[in-house]
């Protein structure tokens, strides 16, 4: 039987939720304004953005904080649209980070920009489930 969170952790999942899907679409504008905004980067002392281990350390992080977040929540609810959205998102992002990066320009930004708007679509709907069930959570969510 699960337990059912306390209004605590309940809260606390919000907050990581929220988390990934900021920094979820966050990496998603950043790979999609990359191309148009490279050679503007290093005059604002931005340079750092463009930097590719910038970006795979960003996409580590967003997919741990992903797969944390919205694993919790298939176990709170019992739903899968989350992660039936964050995981080729996932899988986007990393291919995009690991062997477009070698490719063109615009593979990889579209790659890494379509996989983080799937992740931040999982981390919204994640979100939406939790409040159509209020912090109260138990066997009954997933029916």
């Amino acid at each position: 039987m699960a337990s059912t969170p306390t209004p605590h952790t309940s809260r606390w999942w919000n907050l990581a939720d929220r988390l990934g899907a900021t920094a979820s679409f966050l990496c998603a504008i950043h790979c999609a304004a990359l191309p148009f905004v490279l050679a503007i980067l290093p005059l604002i002392g931005l340079s750092f953005l463009a930097d590719h281990a910038f970006e795979r350390d960003f996409v580590l992080f967003a997919s741990a904080l992903a797969m944390f977040a919205l694993v919790n929540g298939y176990r709170r609810h019992r739903r899968p649209l989350p992660l039936r959205l964050a995981l080729p998102g996932l899988a986007l992002l990393v291919m995009g980070v690991t062997f477009a990066e070698n490719f063109s320009i615009v593979l990889h930004s579209v790659m890494v920009t379509c996989g983080g708007l799937l992740v931040a679509s999982g981390h919204f709907v994640n979100l939406r489930f939790d409040r159509q069930h209020g912090h109260v959570h138990g066997p009954h969510c997933a029916h």
